[in-house]
């Protein structure tokens, strides 16, 4: 897990922002805001760190969403201005301090099942509440290491081959 520097916060707080004034600068509902969010090129550009370079107000970050998907009035669900921030903050405290892109952290858990979490968790340190859903999820914070599956299975296909070192050979007719 990463430490969080000052810009890492600041990226945090930023997002959490966008989420609790999504009511206001959208028409969609709450889990369509942050669907859409977390998909986003615009999210892309809050994992890369790279929007801290830019000079952007909510309501410009809001108006990105409109043109990459289209100005939408779907659903009527609005969250607590406060759960929603939460939500944005845990999203992006997830991404920075564990490294997993936005798309898959929405992909383990949506802003229904997060929301639901709001209560619950508000009061742990982020990464404690990161850790609880996971837990509870049966997956893992962090993204695999890239050669630990090859490993994991080439070890296992060597124990197979060992353990069976005759092999069987059949004759088909046709």
């Amino acid at each position: 897990m990463k430490k969080l520097t000052a810009a890492d916060l600041e990226l945090c707080r930023l997002q959490g922002s966008l989420f609790e004034k999504s009511p206001t600068l959208c028409d969609c509902s709450s889990p369509v805001f942050i669907r859409r969010f977390m998909n986003s090129k615009l999210a892309k550009r809050f994992d890369d760190a790279s929007l801290l370079c830019e000079s952007s107000t909510l309501r410009s970050l809001a108006a990105e969403l409109d043109e990459q998907y289209g100005p939408s009035s779907y659903g009527s669900v609005r969250y607590d201005s406060e759960a929603l921030y939460w939500m944005g903050y845990l999203y992006r405290y997830w991404n920075i301090s564990f490294g997993l892109p936005s798309k898959r952290i929405y992909k383990i858990i949506q802003a229904q099942e997060l929301a639901e979490l709001y209560y619950p968790y508000h009061s742990l340190d982020p990464a404690q509440a990161i850790e609880r859903i996971c837990e509870a999820k049966n997956v893992s914070a962090k993204p695999p290491a890239p050669s630990d599956g090859y490993v994991q299975e080439g070890v296992a296909l060597l124990r197979r081959m060992h353990e069976r070192p005759t092999y069987e050979y059949f004759l088909i007719e046709l």
